[in-house]
């Protein structure tokens, strides 16, 4: 039984088209849709090719004349050809070449030229975003970091404030925050409570900025006061002691009492720092370059220096600035001592070096302020303005001295009261300070 549709048996589908079969000729148009039929050609004659040759032989029932072939485009000219040949021979069915292009190729729209100008603005825009965003939490991160643990309104009987600002730069020996390992390294010892081993006064103003060292050995009054814990008014006696052991005696305020008292100067800004701070801060800067005129040892600090330029670690910088025995005049070149490394510190944390690179600036933020102890009414404006100060100091653009000494009084130190009085006037008036000291 015959399973083929009807006209597609074996015997009765004629000369077949694919499928394997011999008769290798085109579909005809009724399946190559597009293809339009052309007139039929005359017996005997070879359709497509114009010469005489044996007839083509009959096609099978029903399937209708192939069209003719006789152009290089691959079809006849003949009536309503435009309807199919024109678009498919020049490719303009699938969009058309297009200049340059193959024939056939889709056409893509150009692509519009890149707007720089846009890029930039929002490039701009963006880096200024990140720029004060990091700017205002490093601000708030900061500013939340400071202890501001004085209050100096507790201090009574003050002297009117001048012109400029002025700091109270105080280096104690507290041990916070050591183990006895750090101790032991540092050469501090295991002294319990806290005292003044350095005492600065920085004036910033308009006509040059002023570092003066006061002497722990100072003889100084003590005046009266109000206790920082008790708030009970102590009377003055007529007492005199050196200036350190007014801050052993009631800390920083009977302090700031006992200096404004003795020199008329009002007193801004406390800012203090212990043993393990000072030394975390110069560590986290990556040292600090200093150029030693002499060399010296110390067995009581750890000092061990020779002359000429070098890098000081934290554990030897604190050696550098505590060593007192090794000088004949001891407290007052231990003073000058201080003062020039810490100039040289406040110009190493002021370089681009330090300030531009996050993996330094940070950590020695932190280490800085996780160890000062500030006024309550400290700001970061204001500490910034102290340590730019004390860096035009160490460049040459302001002055530094010991406060003047006149002499000494059962080994205290006693001040120059004509020099101090002038002292005290050209900074209340922000004057060029023309006095020496010692």
């Amino acid at each position: 039984m015959n399973d083929w549709p009807q006209g597609w048996s074996d015997d009765n589908r004629g000369p077949r088209y694919g499928r394997g079969s011999a008769g290798s000729q085109p579909e005809g148009a009724r399946v190559m849709r597009q293809v339009r039929r052309g007139p039929a050609v005359p017996p005997g004659q070879r359709s497509g090719y114009g010469d005489p040759g044996p007839a083509a032989p009959p096609y099978g029932n029903g399937v209708p004349q192939q069209p003719s072939y006789v152009d290089g485009r691959g079809y006849d000219d003949g009536p309503g050809h435009d309807d199919y040949d024109s678009g498919y021979n020049t490719g303009q069915v699938y969009g058309g070449g297009g200049p340059g292009g193959p024939q056939g190729a889709p056409t893509r729209a150009p692509r519009p030229a890149p707007n720089w100008r846009r890029r930039i603005k929002w490039t701009v825009i963006t880096l200024a975003t990140v720029l004060v965003v990091t700017s205002v939490g490093t601000y708030f991160w900061a500013d939340s970091k400071l202890r501001r643990e004085v209050d100096l309104g507790t201090v009574i009987d003050r002297p009117e404030s001048g012109d400029g600002t002025n700091y109270l730069i105080v280096g104690s020996d507290s041990r916070e925050g050591m183990s006895k390992a750090d101790e032991k390294k540092l050469h501090t010892g295991g002294a319990e409570g806290k005292r003044t081993d350095s005492m600065m006064i920085l004036h910033v103003g308009d006509n040059g900025d002023t570092l003066i060292s006061l002497p722990r050995d100072s003889d100084v009054e003590i005046p009266s006061y109000k206790g920082s814990t008790s708030g009970k008014t102590y009377p003055a006696r007529g007492r005199h002691t050196k200036l350190n052991a007014a801050y052993a005696e009631d800390g920083p305020t009977l302090l700031v009492r006992a200096i404004e008292f003795n020199t008329g100067l009002h007193i801004d800004h406390y800012v203090e720092i212990g043993f393990q701070g000072f030394a975390n801060i110069v560590d986290a800067v990556g040292g600090v370059d200093i150029d030693i005129d002499k060399g010296f040892k110390d067995k009581w600090s750890g000092a061990d220096f020779k002359s000429g330029k070098q890098t000081l670690d934290g554990q030897q910088a604190l050696a550098f600035v505590r060593t007192r025995h090794a000088f004949a005049a001891s407290d007052l070149q231990r003073t000058k001592n201080q003062q020039k490394f810490l100039a040289a510190l406040a110009h190493q944390v002021a370089t681009p070096s330090t300030v531009l690179n996050p993996f330094k600036f940070y950590p020695t933020m932190g280490a800085g302020l996780d160890s000062l102890i500030v006024d309550k009414d400290m700001g970061l404006w204001d500490l910034a303005s102290m340590f730019w100060a004390m860096k035009g100091v160490n460049s040459g653009d302001g002055t530094s001295m010991n406060m003047p000494i006149s002499g000494s009084s059962g080994g205290n130190l006693v001040w120059d009261k004509a020099k101090v009085k002038t002292l005290v006037s050209q900074l209340n008036n922000d004057e060029k300070v023309t006095v020496s000291g010692n």
